[in-house]
């Protein structure tokens, strides 16, 4: 007996086990969590609960960790994204009021099929198009005629670097001028092609946006248009058919009296000298009478130079004097064609003071191995290396002998190198001895050992120099190129400018590393990322970036368990931050559940759908007498929305 049941234990035990193995095997197959991930998420009863991070909602997070500045700009990252998020509408009844009450202005037509476009494709904030609304609405104050001529010749010279594309009938009938961006763009117009009115789209072929128009006009654009806004009750929910200014697909020929779009070349030229004439008067760059510290308190801590507003930190009348000699494409850039005439021509990316239209990079929507995010090598993230990787080609302007040394890329790679920093000294925030949670600057710590330790950054190929990059030849070893999924084993991943924007932004967010940005440029999908919530802002010129390491990888002895000896033979034993590793996985946790409820391919079809609605209004004769008028209801059978019998609708 005792034998048998002995036996039958065992194989009750050996049946419950394989049947817990095969629960957990469907679980995981179900799953695009990795194995590791879910087992370490396990909790058994009576064992204290995991941080939040282990797979607790977001929306959960804790407080400041303490009265560093990073710990409480994250907080109110998380302040500012839930009041986001408490704001989105959920019907179209609420999206419609929101738009008219918000714009003055009803919908476009055609609103109602893109709304359920966008439903269809789970759009997470029905709302938030600012990005187009603010590019469209000095276009209000140029006659539509006008905009259609300017955008039917715009490719006509080819060294203008213009393409344009030409919708008739529903159907992209001609490309002129073309590339693989406006091939590219032309597969993702062909989404929702069925909804749009006869069209011709014109878009930038240059890396470097187009339009700066001077202050003074665009505030008189911007005044025209909000005297124009109306919600007529009667407005009609098609666009006009027939409209003249648009090119003959036949012979290939404009109106007779094209609009000259007025570019110039700047080539090389100082930016800021154009820049600057579309900055208000009182702006940093416009003044003569403001210093640096002055600007710099508009978008940056004292207290280790962290940023504290993204957008200013970006933004030229505000940084543009302090960078003008440190970004290439401000003193160096290849090729700028500018004009200062508001013109409709759509680009992927720009600065704060051009008027180019923006629409999701190509890069973004096209398949490519060097851009797109792959979890092949994304490990979790206590398996990831405690350092900062950065790869890339020596692009950013036209490099000579005499100016490399300030180009932006090149700067990176210097400050962030072991070697180079050497004997060198920099600014960290540093715990106050005698108050815990408490930090002060620390300007004498020597970064070379730390960055030997926790940096990994250099450059593939020496390209863009002239007559050659022999120049080079004795200042870098050049890495092996380190393809993107490889990069994914590191923990920091810094994202900076090449020519323009970087294509590598959305897969660095899309991956469970945490992603720094330094950047001049402007993308579409800017007011749907968070600073210190989804990744973390860097000043363009890196002068905060081993105040940001620290934080996160920590540095130093705590003052009580420091010897006197070590201390005086040692400036950086001065110093001391604790490890903020918890922080630095809760950014990138967030950045990463974010990015794939707002930056999926999904989301980029219905940007655009939107935006070319908007445009194809206001280059409409009739643009005051279009629009959806109505109050929404006929899609509350749609939305799931319960109207009560005895309540009129």
């Amino acid at each position: 007996m005792l034998s048998f049941g002995f036996t039958k234990r065992r194989l009750f035990l050996a049946i419950a086990a394989l049947s817990v193995f095969l629960i957990i095997s469907n679980l995981i197959a179900l799953s695009d969590t990795d194995i590791t991930t879910r087992i370490d998420d396990l909790r058994l009863p009576g064992l204290p609960k995991k941080p939040w991070h282990s797979g607790e909602a977001f929306e959960d997070s804790p407080g400041p960790a303490d009265a560093h500045p990073i710990s409480l700009l994250m907080s109110e990252a998380d302040k500012s994204w839930r009041a986001y998020e408490n704001s989105r509408s959920t019907t179209f009844r609420q999206t419609v009021g929101k738009y008219r009450n918000k714009y003055g202005r009803h919908p476009p037509p055609g609103f109602k099929d893109w709304y359920q476009f966008a439903r269809k494709r789970n759009v997470h904030n029905i709302d938030d198009f600012e990005q187009i609304m603010g590019d469209i609405r000095p276009f209000w104050a140029i006659e539509p005629r006008i905009l259609r001529s300017l955008a039917a010749n715009m490719a006509k010279n080819k060294d203008d670097g213009v393409s344009t594309i030409h919708i008739r009938n529903h159907k992209v009938v001609k490309v002129n001028n073309g590339s693989w961006r406006s091939e590219t763009l032309v597969t993702l117009i062909n989404k929702f092609i069925k909804y749009l009115p006869d069209l011709d789209i014109a878009m930038n072929r240059l890396d470097q946006p187009r339009v700066v128009v001077e202050w003074d006009t665009m505030q008189q654009h911007l005044k025209k248009e909000l005297e124009t806004r109306q919600t007529p009750p009667e407005a009609i929910d098609e666009f006009s058919s027939n409209l003249s200014g648009l090119l003959n697909m036949t012979s290939g020929d404009g109106s007779s009296s094209a609009e000259d779009p007025e570019w110039y070349p700047a080539h090389g030229k100082p930016y800021m000298n154009i820049a600057r004439t579309a900055c208000p008067p009182e702006s940093h760059a416009a003044k003569n009478d403001t210093d640096t510290a002055e600007a710099e308190n508009m978008y940056k801590n004292r207290s280790g130079g962290i940023i504290t507003n993204f957008n200013r930190s970006s933004d030229l009348c505000t940084v543009g004097p302090e960078i003008h000699d440190k970004h290439g494409f401000l003193f160096s850039a290849s090729t700028v064609i500018a004009t200062k005439r508001l013109v409709p021509i759509f680009g992927e990316c720009k600065v704060n003071v051009n008027s180019d239209i923006l629409f999701p990079a190509n890069m973004y929507w096209m398949h490519d191995d060097r851009y797109d995010y792959s979890s092949k090598h994304d490990v979790k993230w206590d398996k990831k290396q405690d350092a900062m990787i950065w790869r890339g080609v020596t692009s950013g302007g036209v490099q000579l002998a005499e100016n490399w040394r300030r180009m932006h890329r090149q700067r990176l790679v210097m400050f962030l190198n072991g070697t180079v920093m050497e004997g060198q000294e920099v600014r960290i925030l540093t715990e106050q001895p005698e108050k815990r949670g408490e930090y002060e600057n620390y300007r004498q710590f020597h970064p070379s050992a730390f960055a030997r330790n926790h940096t990994d950054v250099g450059f593939t190929e020496a390209w863009g120099c002239v007559p050659d990059c022999k120049f080079y030849d004795n200042v870098w070893t050049l890495k092996k190129p380190t393809p993107l999924p490889d990069q994914f084993r590191y923990k920091f991943l810094v994202d900076v400018d090449g020519h323009s924007f970087s294509g590598r932004w959305r897969a660095f967010l899309e991956s469970r590393s945490l992603g720094f940005k330094a950047t001049i440029f402007r993308e579409w999908h800017d007011s749907r990322l968070f600073a210190w919530r989804h990744f973390v802002p860097m000043d363009n010129r890196y002068d905060d970036a081993y105040s940001l390491l620290t934080y996160f990888l920590g540095v130093g002895t705590p003052p009580k368990q420091r010897t006197t000896s070590a201390t005086n033979a040692n400036a950086n034993e001065k110093a001391y931050i604790a490890r903020h590793d918890a922080e630095g996985k809760r950014i990138a946790d967030q950045g990463r559940e974010w990015a794939k409820k707002v930056l999926r391919r999904e989301d980029i079809e219905i940007y655009m759908f939107r935006l070319l609605l908007e445009y194809a209004r206001v280059v409409d004769d009739n643009r005051d007498r279009i629009g959806y008028s109505g109050d929404g209801a006929e899609l509350d059978k749609y939305d799931g929305v319960t109207i009560p019998h005895d309540i009129p609708h």
